[in-house]
């Protein structure tokens, strides 16, 4: 049986680029596991491949939504899941690319039964000053691994904590279930990390950033009301569009918080389990944990005579 290949890690880490390597060679089914790649138009800020390479490799999960519109770890799986099936039907391999840990536990190992509260339970939580603050306070685990403007999963560790009396973290480390999807995990990285993304900055820049972040305004899109204009670079050019603050602080803004964001993927990747450290320029550890995982490559059609 074959394997899903999972290519995890932090951003700027050349994820993609393996995986456009090795869709050369096995012409896999590739699923972008990226919280932020879902959303149409937001196209340079999210790092997505150019047009033109994402029709030579289509990558399912990428434009699926508005960026007003929900998209979770839920939503991902089902996706994966249909994904996953068409592939198994075709008889072709898979692989799954990005770098949201909690896509890659929804995948491999499914949620923890928790329970939800009512609206007027939630509206309680949402009026707290400082929501991260509090949830260090009763769930330290879970806020280490969060952004304090990452609301949507504060607020749930509250509510949990406070329906259950436990901390959401206490119960994920308690959920052992069978794994859903036989996989082989990689956690791609490299030493010239933060180099490299605050270089990636700058080439965003050039390629029209600011005017993507402009457009989407023109839209309606804001950080106020719309939460993937909260996410680093959107934020921090936002800023500079409302005259808070100058571009070249906006863009230094941007690579300090892609930085961080790119440690605290490395915690949530880690903390899934089940993924090897490899450099992402060691092609031939990446190949070989493909062959592990689907078989030799097909070989190509000579084209001699």
């Amino acid at each position: 049986m074959r394997h899903l290949l999972i290519l995890g890690g932090p951003t700027s880490a050349g994820k993609t680029a393996a995986a456009v390597a090795l869709a050369d060679e096995w012409s896999p089914r590739i699923i972008s596991a990226d919280a932020m790649q879902v959303y149409r138009r937001m196209d340079i800020g999210t790092g997505k491949l150019s047009s033109d390479l994402l029709d030579r490799y289509p990558h399912a999960g990428i434009d699926v939504r508005d960026p007003h519109e929900d998209f979770n770890a839920v939503d991902f799986a089902e996706l994966a899941d249909q994904e996953i099936a068409a592939a198994e039907e075709q008889d072709r391999p898979v692989v799954v690319v990005g770098g949201t840990g909690l896509y890659f536990r929804s995948l491999l190992k499914g949620f923890v039964e928790a329970p939800s509260g009512d609206s007027d339970f939630r509206a309680e939580l949402e009026a707290l000053e400082n929501p991260h603050e509090e949830l260090a306070r009763v769930d330290p685990v879970l806020a280490e691994r969060l952004h304090p403007n990452d609301r949507v999963r504060i607020l749930r560790g509250l509510e949990v904590h406070r329906l259950t009396g436990r901390p959401l973290s206490l119960l994920h480390a308690e959920h052992a279930p069978t794994p859903r999807h036989a996989a082989i995990c990689l956690e791609l990285d490299r030493p010239d990390l933060d180099e490299r993304i605050d270089a990636r900055v700058h080439e965003m820049m050039e390629e029209g950033y600011l005017l993507e972040v402009r457009r989407l305004r023109e839209e309606g899109y804001h950080p106020g009301h719309t939460k993937p204009m909260r996410s680093l670079g959107y934020r921090h050019l936002s800023d500079h569009l409302d005259g808070l603050i100058d571009l070249a602080e906006a863009v230094r803004r941007t690579q300090r918080a892609t930085r961080k964001f790119a440690r605290r993927q490395r915690k949530m990747v880690r903390h899934v389990g089940g993924f090897e450290s490899v450099l992402a320029t060691d092609l031939s550890k990446i190949r070989d944990a493909a062959v592990a995982a689907w078989g030799e490559a097909p070989a190509k059609p000579s084209l001699d005579g």
